[in-house]
């Protein structure tokens, strides 16, 4: 049987092909390897090079193989965060014409590492629990998706870094079903799995020594399933909200924030009934808002002071007609923030006459506003608009927060002034 290489590009199949195909994995030469850390597996992996690419090949039949390879092009297509797949190498034999068994290709995630090497790394507890957030947004999203896992474990999980998030991949869907919709069985199934497996590895871990000694390997297996379940209930319970109350919404995202858990995406549909809204969840760490606000608008804030304006920002942007996140053509958003600094932010801090501002830079302004405007929809069961809250916050907060500020130095202002 003459090679085949199955691949989605066309350039892959020539990069591939430098590759030494008629040796057993286990037997390649080191100039084509690249030595990056591995988690635990029962099939042969190796990372090699072609081309200017780092790619992960797996030995494995055929059928699993091509089923493997199907799977995470469906999950890519979903934007499930999973590595891609580029091809699927049949028909390999030896100089002597004797078989060898297919391989399943991927490309190595830049940045990325096995959540196992992660934690031999003897990592401190709160970094461990964040990282065992992230795996549970990627079990929820996967679970929202239809796709029951099968085998979620710490070697079956990447873990990368990007501009302060946290973010878990799958990387192994061998195992992995995709349906219609999963039932409470299925994930509950899926989710025990999960947790049996973790507290495996992590049993594991402590017996090399790897692991940090104030950490109870079953205690956190178990933690999974708790953060899985608060945040699998915040994002399916019921989401339709009547017209006029989108401080329902800042609800939601005060509560995914008390969780623990960001908003990396919110996407409002808008039906006969009222306003269907969807959100993206993701793990951050300390001061990743602080750096993103900035990076967006040029704001300079305190670090709540950032979440509640980003969280206000992605309100707003998800209901501009050019906002489409994974659309190429639509509206960056870095255009849109400025349009939100432009539009919204500056003409609602310049309505506050600035004798009343105190020593208040222009970001605590808008974030008190925001406080003040959420508390009196909450009262009033609709949403107040800005307008009225500011008129209000004018009226009622200011002359009492005055009496307690000292007076105003423009040094002592963090933020560009609006």
């Amino acid at each position: 049987m003459a090679l085949h290489i199955s691949a989605t590009n066309p350039e892959h199949p020539a990069l591939l092909l430098e590759l030494p195909w008629d040796l057993p994995l286990e037997d390649w030469p080191e100039r084509h390897l690249v030595p990056l850390p591995r988690g635990i597996s029962r099939h042969v992996v190796r990372y090699a090079r072609a081309g200017d690419e780092v790619v992960a090949v797996k030995e494995l039949a055929e059928r699993p193989a091509v089923r493997e390879y199907e799977l995470l092009r469906s999950l890519h297509r979903l934007n499930i965060p999973a590595v891609d797949p580029l091809a699927v190498v049949t028909g390999r034999t030896r100089d002597d014409e004797a078989p060898l068994e297919p391989v399943l290709i991927t490309r190595h995630l830049n940045g990325s590492m096995p959540y196992r090497s992660m934690f031999e790394t003897t990592m401190r507890p709160a970094t461990m629990h964040r990282l065992m957030d992230a795996l549970a947004v990627l079990l929820v999203r996967l679970h929202l998706a239809g796709f029951a896992w099968g085998d979620c474990s710490l070697s079956n999980t990447l873990f990368r870094r990007d501009a302060g998030a946290f973010a878990a991949y799958l990387v192994d869907a061998e195992t992995g079903e995709l349906h219609q919709k999963l039932s409470d069985g299925q994930r509950s199934y899926d989710l025990d799995l999960a947790r049996v497996n973790i507290s495996g590895e992590l049993l594991d871990l402590e017996a090399s020594g790897a692991l940090h000694p104030s950490v109870d390997p079953i205690d956190f297996g178990t933690e999974i399933c708790g953060r899985y379940q608060s945040l699998w209930q915040e994002l399916t319970r019921t989401s339709v909200y009547p017209a006029g109350k989108h401080h329902y919404i800042d609800r939601r995202v005060r509560r995914l924030n008390e969780l623990g858990f960001d908003v990396a995406e919110m996407q409002i549909a808008h039906s006969s009934n009222g306003d269907s809204v969807t959100f993206v969840p993701k793990v951050v760490d300390a001061g990743h808002h602080q750096r993103q606000l900035l990076r967006l608008t040029g704001l300079d804030t305190e670090e709540n002071q950032a979440r509640r304006l980003l969280n206000d920002l992605e309100s707003w942007m998800a209901t501009q007609e050019d906002y489409a996140p994974g659309d190429p053509l639509a509206a960056r958003p870095e255009v849109l923030a400025h349009r939100w600094v432009r539009e919204v932010f500056r003409p609602t801090v310049r309505a506050i006459p600035k004798e009343l501002r105190g020593s208040m830079d222009a970001a605590e302004l808008y974030h008190g506003l925001l406080e003040h405007r959420w508390y009196l929809s909450e009262r009033a069961q609709h949403d107040i608009g800005l307008d009225t809250a500011v008129e209000d916050y004018v009226k009622h907060i200011l002359p009492k927060l005055r009496a307690k500020l000292p007076a105003p130095n423009a040094a002592a202002s963090r933020a560009p002034s609006a």
